[in-house]
């Protein structure tokens, strides 16, 4: 359990970087060398943490402190042969293990991270867009409204 907080942890604290650094990065600004290979390492990084480590940190856990192997049945009809008191056995003629709801969760981590990795590309994208809206003006360059009166 403490690896799977530090691999989230660790990986918070990667996406609070790409966070702080979006809104010091002008737009538009040409990237050199140096800085595109810094950033693609980083990216990898962090992507390895969410796709690759943080899902095999809960599967792991799942595994060994949980418990929740294929052999611990959640719901099944088996289980008023064998005693066993399951959750809702009786409304589902079906058998679930511990393991499925393991590997749905693991499933769930990819979705909400697949998610935030498409809503980050998004804010990165679209970090110039919410520029201020310059006032109109003149030939001269001057302003066409006068201060204080509204159009």
């Amino acid at each position: 359990m403490v690896a799977l907080i530090v691999s989230i942890f660790a990986a918070v604290v990667m996406v609070a970087g790409v966070f702080w650094y979006k809104d010091r990065r002008p737009v538009g600004t040409p990237l050199t060398w140096g800085e595109a290979m810094l950033a693609a390492t980083y990216v990898y990084l962090l992507l390895f943490m969410l796709y690759a480590v943080i899902p095999h940190q809960w599967l792991n856990w799942a595994d060994s402190e949980l418990g929740w192997r294929s052999d611990k049945l959640l719901v099944g009809p088996e289980m008023a042969f064998t005693g066993g008191q399951g959750i809702l056995e009786w409304a589902l003629p079906m058998t679930i293990t511990y393991q499925v709801i393991r590997d749905i969760v693991a499933v769930g981590i990819y979705v909400v991270f697949l998610a935030g990795n498409m809503a980050m590309w998004a804010m990165w994208q679209n970090r110039g867009s919410e520029a201020v809206q310059e006032e109109p003006t003149s030939e001269f360059g001057r302003p066409l409204v006068k201060e204080g009166v509204s159009v």
